[in-house]
């Protein structure tokens, strides 16, 4: 049987792709009590993504909720604006800071910057950032152990979860697959998300990395509400109803130029 979280994913998936769908189709579908997937809807509706109607639940006009995209399908996406934002973040880094790198492609960029800094610790839940750190010698990494989704080549859980209660970093460079003025930082994973959620707690400062893409977009799990971020690094495509709303947060944006 899938976890609520992927089918909750799956969902959203038949609704985008049909424009609605049926309880009772859903419940024979999943093998579960339509009980459950009135829950699912009921949950997806919160998120505004979808709206209930009598025995279903249809798409909402304009919604802009995105499927997830596999490890190295998100490699492939605006790597030359995520290499310039890589760079702008690495720039944030000072020899003895202690961080936290967030799983996902535009963190790894980061971590590309990172082969001439001295005494810094990083912990990251990403493998693929810990392998892209191997060489730089001046940077201690920890790894957050877990269970490792190969989705998005990270580890999550409860034992993940645990360790980080008893560090405290400096910084926070948190990748995110949805930012909504209104819904807030969003990602498509719930246990991502709560994963996400402790490595903020446990941060002075919490910096947002994400190509302009993601603005408006609204994943299925909230991470953080927007006003609790502290650094935002984008690109100049941002929409401007979203800098304008940032700046007004009073959070600091940073604009990357490319090429």
């Amino acid at each position: 049987m899938k976890s609520t979280s992927e089918r909750r994913e799956q969902t959203l998936a038949m609704i985008r792709k049909q424009g609605s769908v049926q309880v009772t189709d859903l419940a024979k579908w999943f093998d579960v009590s339509t009980v459950t997937i009135r829950n699912d809807l009921a949950f997806l509706e919160k998120q505004g993504i979808i709206t209930r109607a009598y025995g279903g639940a249809f798409l909402n006009e304009g919604s802009t909720a995105y499927p997830e995209h596999s490890f190295e399908d998100k490699s492939q996406l605006n790597p030359s604006v995520k290499s310039q934002i890589g760079k702008a973040a690495a720039e944030l880094i000072c020899n003895g800071d202690t961080i936290i790198l967030d799983s996902g492609t535009t963190t790894n960029y980061i971590a590309n910057c990172m082969s001439d800094l001295k005494d810094v610790i990083v912990m990251t839940n990403g493998l693929n950032i810990a392998n892209t750190l191997m060489p730089a010698q001046g940077v201690e990494v920890i790894m957050l152990g877990g269970h490792l989704r190969r989705k998005s080549m990270s580890f999550y859980g409860s034992q993940a979860e645990k360790t980080l209660e008893s560090y405290h970093f400096n910084k926070l460079f948190l990748g995110v697959d949805g930012f909504d003025l209104a819904k807030g930082i969003t990602t498509h994973n719930e246990y991502e998300a709560q994963l996400n959620r402790r490595m903020c707690d446990v941060a002075d400062e919490i910096i947002v990395v994400t190509d302009s893409s993601k603005f408006g977009r609204i994943s299925l799990h909230k991470i953080l509400e927007p006003g609790k971020v502290s650094k935002v690094i984008t690109d100049h495509a941002i929409p401007e109803f979203y800098l304008e709303g940032l700046q007004q947060a009073g959070i600091d944006v940073t604009l990357i130029n490319v090429d």
